[in-house]
């Protein structure tokens, strides 16, 4: 369903010899799949640490205590230089959670339910950018835009609307244990997520480049 890439030559057919992973494809798939690992684990940790402008007032913590979330209960003993006292009221004001007497709670139990939502929407997000990248395996989004799908804008469309019925319908957020985002979240997760359509059009451009030159080489040759 979707047109074929513009370029000038076409290039030759494949020899039946020829990879259908290379290298370089390969290198691309690794770097795309590790900025969706680094964006859906990194959304999660900055809510804990430096997401101060979410707006609902949640108290930020240390990174230490953060990566050793399971040593809570003995976060006095282990890093006495760095006291774990979140302060929960400016939260609780705002509609959430008063964890002062559970503050464990807070990174392993409810408290951490809005960070995995956030995880959650950039996985998803990503994935729909993903689809975009997909157009074309080598062209630009500026040379085939989005448009030139309408069925996967359909598709993007559906699987967007799939899951803001889960995040704001509330028994169905209750049932998948995540919370509805508000404006600021949604900014954050876009913060998180646009960067793999920056990152694919790159190395899409490397390849344009490397095309061109093994088109040149094969002529030569051949």
């Amino acid at each position: 369903l979707t047109p074929p890439d513009e370029n000038i030559i076409p290039p030759p057919p494949r020899r039946a010899d020829d990879q259908l992973i290379t290298p370089w494809v390969f290198f691309r798939y690794m770097v795309v799949g590790l900025y969706v690992g680094f964006a859906t684990v990194g959304v999660f940790a900055y809510y804990f640490i430096g997401y101060d402008w979410a707006g609902d007032g949640h108290p930020l913590i240390s990174y230490t205590h953060l990566t050793n979330w399971g040593k809570c209960a003995h976060f006095a003993e282990l890093y006495p230089d760095i006291p774990y006292e979140p302060d929960f009221s400016a939260w609780a004001a705002n509609g959430g959670l008063d964890l002062s007497h559970k503050p464990c709670d807070y990174m392993n139990g409810v408290g951490k339910r809005t960070a995995s939502t956030l995880s959650l929407s950039v996985l998803v997000t990503i994935e729909m950018f993903n689809a975009l990248n997909a157009l074309s395996e080598d062209g630009s989004l500026l040379q085939m835009p989005p448009w030139a799908n309408p069925w996967l804008l359909l598709a993007m469309l559906v699987s967007f609307s799939l899951h803001f019925v889960i995040l704001y319908v509330p028994f169905l957020a209750q049932v998948f244990s995540i919370t509805p985002l508000s404006y600021n979240d949604w900014i954050l997760v876009l913060a998180f997520s646009f960067p793999v359509i920056i990152i694919d059009e790159a190395l899409k451009a490397v390849g344009r480049m490397r095309q061109r030159a093994a088109l040149r080489q094969r002529m030569k040759t051949e």
